[in-house]
């Protein structure tokens, strides 16, 4: 079993920064890819960005804006979020897939003012 708990959302406004945390615990070994996921209510949840097998990628939408990282030492995935722009507003979930098993949080809310 994998736990993943997020944290670093918040309230922004227009043009600001935040940086989200995801923690993860427990049989975190062969993990096959990382990513953060954001949803709207009555939209699919949508993949923002992720790093598989070294690799990172990014929605179009948001390619230049935001960055994900890892720290392994610290097991803990980060996603940097710049000009953030009102649109970016979605609960954020952190995704991990530990032997091709998918695991999630319990989300954090980002919320961009105009």
């Amino acid at each position: 079993q994998v736990q993943l708990v997020e944290s670093g959302g918040g309230l922004v406004q227009s043009g600001g920064s935040l940086r989200l945390s995801c923690a993860a615990s427990g049989s975190i070994f062969d993990i096959n890819r990382v990513a953060w996921f954001r949803q709207t209510p009555g939209t699919q949840r949508e993949l923002v960005a992720h790093i598989t097998n070294g690799n990172t990628d990014y929605a179009d939408s948001v390619k230049g804006r935001f960055t994900i990282s890892s720290d392994n030492a610290k097991n803990t995935v980060y996603l940097q979020m710049n000009s953030l722009k009102p649109e970016d507003t979605a609960v954020y979930y952190c995704n991990c897939v530990v032997r091709y098993v998918s695991y999630w949080g319990q989300g954090t809310q980002v919320t961009v003012s105009s």
